[in-house]
């Protein structure tokens, strides 16, 4: 059980370099891009070619055959946002360097006919274990928000004529200036309009089929989606009753590229909207872009935030209403940061298991404990232990037996 997974026209050939957190493919003649000014990794950088071939738990609706990545399903699309269908996503394997970087620049090579399209968003782990948030590259250059030492990419496909072909994908990494934004010490919260996901036996955007009780979030932006099965980027909704830990497996609602919780300048979209206002939001009560979301529906409802039903019914709604979200990735992380097992993992407010369930770890992750304490003797998979982590991140504690590490008492990290 504690076994961890090692992880228009045709266009043709080089289709665009781009930069850092991600990469969109041009899809303007090819003369285009070189008339373009550009900025450029130094020649010095760090380059190695993705692995398109293996495909796994991290990918939804891809295959790859007669030397290309292509889409499975034709008319497959993600449950939360629901309005393209041929959606397809690869998770490639993360880099480790060894150096840090903070610039990263992609070279595609692709056939993307006329109606398809085709992104690669790039993120970085950083000393402490936390990754940046994924980066949809704008035709230039630019820096990653933090000093990284592990690159990885993702590739999303929208072909639903299943023709579009990604042949190959090469990285370089460098280090340039140093990034002048800072990490907020504490997360960003948010008072947002929360609706009911519901969609069970649903594929989400990063491939969960949604269960009955289910227990994730949906957010209008794939900058903060989670893998399959992870907890990287996670929020803390409180609604009438409680709080609720849990993990952004899906996109949407109304919009697919509105990152409300960043500020103004740096977010994807309507930049023109205040940090933490909905475009949805913005367009139910105000009017703002003719009361249309992004892809010009008519936008019935200001929600910022779909709920799975575990979700939903933990917080205490019975129908949609308003929720306080935390966004917990954007904050500091604290303690020492460990790797976790098992799934479904419950964490506790307190170190028992009589004690309210704050959240859950879908599957292993990478935490971060800023303390330890003696709590609850209990027994798992035959091992027993009473010794608890506090994760700050979810404000509450887990056994220590699901920290994927030898020992029962967790080295150099304090008691609480």
């Amino acid at each position: 059980m504690r076994q961890r997974r090692q992880r228009q026209r045709w266009l043709s050939g080089l289709v665009a370099t781009l930069a850092c957190a991600g990469l969109a493919v041009n899809t303007s003649p090819a003369g285009a891009a070189d008339s373009q000014k550009s900025t450029r990794v130094a020649s010095g950088g760090i380059t190695w070619p993705a692995n398109l071939t293996r495909i796994d738990a991290d990918d939804v609706n891809v295959r790859y055959a007669q030397g290309a990545l292509r889409i499975r399903q034709q008319d497959f699309h993600s449950a939360s946002a629901g309005t393209e269908q041929g959606y397809g996503t690869q998770v490639l394997a993360p880099k480790k360097l060894d150096r840090p970087v903070n610039r990263v620049q992609a070279e595609l090579s692709a056939r993307v006919p006329s109606g398809a399209r085709v992104s690669v968003d790039i993120r970085g782990r950083v000393e402490d274990g936390s990754w940046t948030e994924w980066r949809e590259a704008a035709g230039t250059a630019a820096a990653l928000p933090r000093t990284v030492t592990t690159v990885q990419a993702r590739i999303t496909i929208w072909d639903k004529d299943g023709t579009a072909r990604i042949q190959g994908l090469r990285l370089t990494a460098d280090r340039g200036p140093e990034p002048r934004t800072e990490r907020r010490a504490a997360a960003f919260s948010a008072r947002v309009f929360a609706t009911r996901e519901g969609l069970v036996g649903g594929t989400t955007a990063n491939g969960h089929i949604i269960k009955p009780n289910d227990h994730f979030v949906a957010l209008p932006s794939r900058r903060g989606l989670s893998p399959n099965g992870s907890s990287q980027y996670s929020v803390q909704v409180c609604g009438p009753a409680r709080c609720e830990t849990a993990p952004v497996w899906d996109v949407g609602p109304w919009n697919t590229r509105d990152d409300y919780w960043n500020p103004s300048a740096t977010r994807e979209s309507f930049k023109d909207l205040p940090q933490g206002r909905p475009e949805a939001q913005a367009a139910y009560e105000n009017g703002y872009n003719g009361g249309l979301d992004g892809s010009g529906r008519r936008v019935a409802n200001p929600a910022g935030i779909d709920l799975a039903d575990g979700t939903f019914a933990n917080v205490g709604l019975s129908d949609n209403g308003w929720v306080t979200v935390t966004y917990l990735w954007t904050g500091s992380q604290t303690g020492k940061t460990f790797p976790t097992w098992g799934t479904d993992v419950r964490i506790r407010q307190q170190a028992t298991t009589a004690s309210a369930e704050v959240g859950r770890l879908a599957g292993p992750t990478q935490v971060n404990v800023q303390c330890q304490v003696h709590g609850q003797r209990i027994t798992v998979d035959g091992i027993t232990n009473d010794a608890w982590s506090y994760l700050p991140g979810y404000g509450g504690y887990i056994s220590n037996i699901f920290i994927d590490v030898a020992d029962s008492w967790l080295p150099g990290v304090p008691q609480c």
